[in-house]
């Protein structure tokens, strides 16, 4: 990458990132930009599957190294420039675990009903968290590749074709996972102790 030929007025910060991506093939600020943007969430999401900040740390400069050095051959194929940083972050953190042999410690749990988690009116706080609580113990039991998707899906927002990306399956199968992964929730919670009122509960009926 050099920095021959770039236009001095480039706007970084109001440039989406379809623009970045494209300027980062030749211009090194623009990847900056795509670094800023993303990496303090690229962090979070390989923190959250290896609970070690030095290995974060050291795995997250990996993916925007490789990034960096993979972005001339990147295409837009209508997925989120993000959506492609997550894989490689996914691939990383895959190979990390295999190569130690080690097993998730971070439970993913509290990270996604965080995400799910709305304020409530001061009379429905103790319902509220007795059901957070039941929430918790039902997501502990799903197995860790089902945690992932509910946690891209509510703490990362993420669409299943994004999700799809990550997780290397189509987004038919996203779309089937969650749907198994809802039922086995609902199961778990009792479908009539879903209330209307909190909105990712609605979510759970999709």
């Amino acid at each position: 990458m050099t920095g021959q030929n770039i236009p001095a007025l480039r706007d970084y910060a109001q440039a989406n990132d379809v623009q970045l991506v494209n300027w980062a093939k030749n211009d090194s600020m623009a990847f900056g930009e795509l670094y800023e943007r993303y990496m303090q969430k690229i962090y979070n999401y390989v923190y959250y599957r290896t609970g070690n900040h030095h290995d974060a740390e050291d795995l997250t400069s990996r993916v925007f190294f490789r990034a960096l050095s993979h972005i001339g051959n990147y295409t837009d194929r209508g997925i989120p420039f993000s959506a492609w940083l997550y894989r490689i972050a996914h691939n990383l953190v895959a190979n990390w675990h295999r190569d130690r042999g080690r097993q998730k410690v971070v439970p993913l749990d509290e990270h996604i009903t965080s995400g799910m988690r709305i304020e409530t009116q001061p009379e429905a706080v103790t319902e509220s968290n007795e059901e957070h609580a039941r929430l918790l113990s039902s997501i502990r039991q799903l197995p860790p590749e089902r945690q992932q998707l509910l946690l891209l899906k509510f703490v990362e927002r993420m669409s299943n074709a994004e999700i799809g990306v990550v997780m290397d399956r189509t987004e038919g199968a996203i779309k089937s996972l969650y749907h198994r992964t809802l039922l086995s929730l609902r199961g778990d919670l009792g479908q009539d102790e879903l209330p209307a009122r909190e909105p990712w509960r609605r979510r759970f009926r999709q």
